[in-house]
């Protein structure tokens, strides 16, 4: 004897007309224990009294939840009788999330009957190639903060307004260059049919929204498709250019610094902005020029991961998934049961698991001695921190400065020309007191000492030019 047996039939996406003959045979078959998943359907009316699940849509606390009753039913069923007929709306091969719970069940055997889905309206109704426009189908239900592109896209299973206003708020319309447009499907092969295009921020305005209703979104760019475009157009530009061509990991380093530099010099000057009461056309332009900054400097490493995919070596999947992966591996206390309540605490954990990742003895490995002397200093101190030494006082970094100064003698002070300046002796080591009790004062009020000199000499650059002119 074999298994017990489960047939799943689909009702077809509308009503009686999409419903295939195979399927109106095996639930109609009076020899058949035959249920419903649901009885709110159009094709169900003509099928005469079949049994339904739509009670425990109104006990259970979740789709998941009833989906389970209903396999957990459904296999009780099964092996009490031999073989259940099982109808579902639709197709059972899309968006039929009790289908795939049956497979999982290894004390039953699962037969599908193929039936026409609500995916083969839309996409008449549209016009539509599935294949050629490379669409994707979603379930709505599982849409969190983000709706990933590209498009087109159909969204299934968006039965109320709720279900509706999450997808809304899924996309972000005011970061895209073209308003996203969405087409309502509501009733499709019915009588009352309504394929409507509305605004996407209009999509949660529609009040029909049933079990009937699905959303086309013909078009959605964002992070995937043009990281994807750029990668192409690296080896478009690998095989066509010959500066691109000629280039190495070597010959890169200096354009990866200078974009680095413009970068930072971009995000100064928005952050001066947003600190002043700066006028929307002058906000926007800085936006602007650190989006293309950003965009600069993201080209320089999609640059050396396409050199490295070259080789064999990586890519920039393998790059952006290490870092996913690192960062959540150092983040415990967000994906894991790890406790860190302020920043100290994650710094201090940030710090212990790097040190077991990278088998470091100390934690002063890995911070480049070639760094600026004050930018080096900083890290030093917030490495100190973050393993627990006592991080700089106001008071302490305070009387530090002070004694730095009052300890300066007009030995330490002989002026000195360029030719004859030092690094070591007893000035030398007094200025660096000097800069160390600043680089702890600024620690200690929460400033960045290295960008605080920046913008002095960029201020002192300023001095310069108008002197100059005059």
């Amino acid at each position: 004897m074999g298994r017990p047996l489960v047939v799943v039939v689909g009702l077809g996406p509308s009503d009686e007309d999409h419903l295939s003959p195979v399927a109106r045979r095996h639930l109609t078959d009076e020899s058949a224990v035959a249920v419903l998943r649901t009885a709110r359907h159009p094709a169900a009316a003509g099928l005469g009294p079949i049994e339904a699940y739509d009670y425990l849509y109104d006990e259970a606390a979740s789709f998941e939840e009833v989906y389970e009753h209903i396999v957990d039913d459904l296999v009780a069923r099964a092996q009490s009788s031999g073989r259940v007929v099982y109808g579902v709306p639709g197709s059972p091969l899309v968006a039929e999330r009790t289908v795939e719970l049956l497979r999982t069940r290894k004390e039953i055997a699962v037969e599908i009957i193929a039936s026409l889905s609500f995916v083969d309206l839309i996409i008449a109704a549209l016009g539509i190639d599935a294949m050629t426009s490379e669409m994707r189908v979603v379930d709505a239900l599982s849409v969190t903060d983000r709706l990933r592109g590209p498009g087109p896209i159909i969204l299934a299973q968006c039965h109320s307004t709720e279900v509706l206003s999450a997808v809304k708020l899924s996309i972000d319309a005011d970061l895209f260059a073209l308003r996203p447009t969405a087409v309502i499907l509501h009733h499709l092969g019915l009588a009352d049919q309504q394929i409507l295009a509305v605004d996407i921020d209009a999509l949660d305005r529609f009040r029909d929204a049933d079990h009937l209703t699905s959303v086309y979104l013909p078009e959605l760019r964002t992070v995937g498709p043009a990281a994807e475009d750029l990668v192409d157009l690296m080896a478009r530009l690998r095989v066509d250019c010959p500066w691109d061509r000629k280039q190495t990991h070597g010959s890169l380093t200096r354009h990866l610094l200078e974009e680095s530099y413009e970068a930072l010099e971009a995000l100064e000057h928005l952050a001066a902005s947003l600190e002043t009461e700066t006028d929307e056309e002058t906000l926007t332009a800085a936006y602007d020029h650190v989006a293309e900054e950003l965009g600069d400097l993201i080209f320089q490493v999609v640059f050396h991961a396409h050199l490295a995919a070259e080789d064999g070596r990586f890519d920039l999947a393998a790059v952006l998934d290490g870092v996913r992966t690192k960062l959540i591996g150092r983040h415990p206390h967000v994906f894991a049961s790890v406790v860190a309540e302020t920043a100290d605490e994650v710094a201090t954990n940030w710090e212990a698991i790097k040190r077991g990742e990278k088998g470091r003895s100390s934690v002063t490995e890995g911070i480049p001695s070639a760094l600026p002397a004050l930018l080096r200093y900083v890290k030093l101190r917030r490495k100190a921190t973050a393993i627990g030494m006592d991080p700089p006082s106001l008071d302490g970094a305070l009387y530090e400065l002070r004694s730095a100064i009052d300890g300066l003698s007009e030995a330490d002070l002989a002026v000195a020309d360029d030719a004859a300046s030092v690094a070591s002796g007893a000035a030398a080591d007094a200025i660096g007191s000097l800069l160390a009790a600043l680089g702890d004062l600024a620690t200690a009020i929460g400033v960045d000492p290295e960008m605080a000199l920046r913008r002095r000499a960029d201020a002192l650059a300023s001095e310069i030019i108008d002197h100059e002119s005059r």
